[in-house]
């Protein structure tokens, strides 16, 4: 029993001091994986949320589905999906969650957490108090948890702000912007007009449930009793729900920081007046067995600070694919701005201009610029409004993340501040192990100089020399265009075989394009055309391109548009080889053609995309020369997913039980063996909502073991279902050769991106 006595002083409440190397403050999927990498990479580390659950929009509070580079499969960005942590989560919640369950993703991103024993978590805990060291420097961080009322003293040398509204980026005294730039400032002919407004609104969503007998609705006093305020109100459909609902869209026009209750009170009042008019106008019969199953509590927040570091992103750099020589993290997202006034706008819910592939963020984007010791990740970093209209997303935002906790290590290394990261040996330190890691660095590609595979040889039991799709009984219209993706030496001449359907004898149209630039798959330039003649019923063609490729690389064979024809489908699956169609998603597009106005600096371009799986056939075909590009050479360095060229090692589907070995001259210390697998990087495996027709991608090998140079199995591995494999012996291996003998694959031929062996 406690018994407290009067006291004359104010009480306070229980502190607690912790010491670590680095603070996150903000536990959305940036902050969760800056902590994450930092911690593997040995720093002490305090990730600091002030919600109940992790994952900030992702969360089951909010519920918006995790996407970056793919868009929905909405773009031409292929294989273009963000690696590191946040592809770990998203495989993760694949594996275990296809169906979406957004509480089953709350429970991984915890336990992605409370796996690192240097990283302390503290939930439902506000950052309140900045104590600073001088103008330039942060020391401590004041912060309060009242589920356990405790007050917390947080001291590092590091501090990472990823808390979205830039908490500790504003008390610090950062730099920050708020709102839209003019035009002249960055050149971005994109930038909004006052009247389509500056910020960007928040989001609440709901969810629905069928329950079989009638549910009577009434309707809140205060809830949006007119409808027809909603310009758009046709558009609501009874089968919408979670962030399909997207567009409930308010506050554009206020302070969203300071008017978020204010906001939130407002889409309360949308929501429930949405589902009056669903349960009581007569419009939908459907709805009278339908019940209001979730609510959210807080808004899913887009746009509030965006803090400037050494250099501020803009919409000219995502229009041209800036190579910057400090790229730590890409993104793809369309740039996709919204009107103000959100809900109550006549305009469009939203104007979205895609790139023509991904861009590249520079390192210089994840720091402040006035205060020495302060990292920024997720929606604060350093862009303009109009390139925070793609950078926002979360799986940028995750990637960005993780370049800041492996940044964050190597300063705790070195006693660098962040800035000193910025050129030299540390930014090619820094480029390399978040490489290693599984980032991407579009136009980056650097030598690891730990990775003992640099100097060994390579073999394989078989690679597939791809001459032949096989064909299945399925065939795929033309009524609009299609093509493939293949990787083609300089100097190629080639020949394809393929069988066509037709209706009635006429004209197939065979083209050959090369993409808008290396690593890039929107078909820009028409290298040869061909017209055959096809008989009615089926038959086979074969088309022989003349002129001789001058760059190597993805090139795409296109099948034009022809509605009396079919071409014969294939159901195999190749790495780093995929079908695409000139078409569009609804939910990033209009048309299969990008018509921007003029004047804004964005590219026309046409779509090619590819069809979501269990659809997605590619077309059977016969090639001449066959290609010769999926050697085991590919492991020994490379990018980890098809970039000009598929990167991967691929066995020939013939093979049974593919073997690959690497041999050294020297007797090696393994200390660790890094296996990297093909995830199908192009797939989007949105987090939450909607469904997904496998558990694992048809890339990916399932069951293998590794072997040692006596032959003998030294690991195995069964059920295996994510793109890196990282084995640690008990103690190091003493080898002179290590094999990898794959036995089962979930579906498509055995491919192998990368090994990576230290020592």
């Amino acid at each position: 029993m406690i018994v407290a006595p009067p006291s004359a002083a104010a009480r306070v409440p229980r502190t607690l001091a912790i010491d670590c190397d680095l603070v996150v403050v903000g536990g959305g999927l940036a902050g969760v994986c800056c902590a994450v990498t930092a911690a593997r990479e040995g720093l002490r580390v305090t990730l600091v949320q002030d919600r109940p659950v992790l994952g900030g929009n992702a969360s089951s509070e909010v519920r918006l589905w995790i996407l970056g580079a793919t868009s929905h499969l909405g773009n031409n960005n292929r294989w273009s999906r963000e690696g590191g942590v946040v592809n770990e989560i998203l495989e993760e919640n694949l594996y275990r969650n296809r169906q979406g369950n957004p509480y089953l993703l709350d429970a991984i991103l915890l336990e992605k957490c409370l796996a690192e024993e240097r990283l302390t978590l503290l939930l439902d805990t506000v950052v309140h108090e900045v104590e600073k060291d001088g103008a330039e420097a942060i020391v401590g961080l004041f912060a309060f948890c009242p589920q356990n009322s405790t007050r917390y003293e947080l001291r590092a040398p590091y501090f990472c702000d990823a808390s979205g509204d830039g908490i500790v980026g504003f008390l610090a005294g950062a730099a920050f912007r708020m709102g839209a730039e003019g035009r002249e400032e960055f050149d971005e002919a994109f930038a909004p007009a006052e009247e389509y407004g500056h910020l960007l609104g928040h989001s609440m969503y709901f969810y629905t449930k069928d329950v079989g007998v009638p549910v009577k609705f009434t309707r809140p006093a205060w809830a949006l009793e007119d409808i027809s305020r909603i310009p758009r109100y046709r558009q609501l459909r009874t089968n919408m729900q979670g962030c399909q609902l997207w567009w409930l869209e308010y506050g554009g026009r206020l302070d969203t920081i300071h008017d978020c209750q204010d906001i939130k009170l407002e889409l309360w009042r949308v929501i429930y007046g949405v589902w009056d008019y669903f349960k009581n106008s007569g419009t939908f019969p459907e709805a009278e067995t339908l019940t209001l199953e979730w609510v959210g509590h807080i808004p899913g927040k887009r746009e509030s600070r965006r803090f400037e570091g050494d250099y501020i992103l803009n919409q000219r750099d995502l229009v041209a694919r800036t190579r910057f020589d400090d790229v730590v993290a890409h993104g793809g997202w369309a740039m996709d701005l919204h009107p103000a006034d959100g809900i109550y706008s006549e305009l469009s819910g939203c104007t979205q201009w895609h790139a023509k592939g991904v861009y590249g963020i520079p390192y210089r984007c994840f720091y402040s610029r006035n205060i020495d010791n302060l990292f920024l990740a997720g929606r604060i970093i350093s862009a303009s409004h109009v390139a925070f209209g793609s950078t926002r997303v979360m799986a940028t935002c995750g990637a960005g993340g993780q370049a800041v906790g492996m940044a964050a290590s190597i300063c705790r290394e070195s006693g660098r501040l962040p800035r000193e990261l910025a050129s030299g040996d540390g930014l090619a330190l820094l480029q390399e192990r978040l490489q290693a890691s599984g980032q991407f660095l579009p136009g980056k590609l650097l030598a690891e100089t730990a990775d003992l595979t640099a100097q060994a040889r390579v073999s394989a039991s078989s690679s597939l020399a791809l001459a032949r799709i096989p064909g299945c009984d399925d065939w795929l219209s033309l009524a609009r265009g299609r093509g493939m993706w293949l990787p083609f030496p300089v100097g190629s001449q080639p020949a394809i075989e393929i069988q066509i359907d037709a209706a009635e004898s006429g004209t197939l149209t065979l083209e050959l394009w090369a993409p808008s630039g290396a690593g890039e798959f929107t078909p820009e330039t028409m290298l040869e055309r061909l017209e055959l003649l096809v008989a009615a019923g089926v038959s086979t063609v074969r088309a022989e391109f003349r002129n001789p490729l001058t760059r190597a690389g993805y090139h795409m064979i296109k099948l034009a548009e022809n509605p009396a024809l079919q071409v014969r489908a294939s159901h195999q699956r190749i790495t780093g080889i995929l079908s695409v169609a000139a078409t569009w998603n609804p939910s990033v597009a209009t048309t299969a053609y990008q018509e921007p106005p003029a004047d804004i600096g964005i590219d026309r371009f046409e779509f090619w995309l590819p069809e979501r799986r269990p659809g997605g056939q590619n077309i059977a075909l016969a090639i001449e020369p066959a290609l010769q590009c999926f050697g085991p050479e590919n492991v020994l360095g490379g990018h980890s997913r098809p970039t000009d060229a598929p990167n991967a090692w691929v066995a020939d589907p013939a093979d049974p039980q593919p073997e690959l070995w690497l041999e050294w001259d020297q007797p090696q210390s393994l200390a660790t063996v890094v296996i990297e697998f093909d995830p199908d990087w192009d797939h989007p495996m949105e987090s939450v909502l909607m469904t997904h027709p496998e558990e694992v991608g048809p890339f990916m090998v399932k069951d293998f073991d590794l072997i040692g140079e006596d032959g003998k199995v030294l690991h195995s591995v069964r059920d295996h279902h994510s793109a890196r494999f990282l084995w640690r012996p008990q103690s190091a291996l003493k080898t002179t050769r290590l094999g990898i003998r794959i036995l089962a694959t979930h579906g498509a031929p055995a491919a192998v991106f990368r090994v990576r062996c230290g020592g």
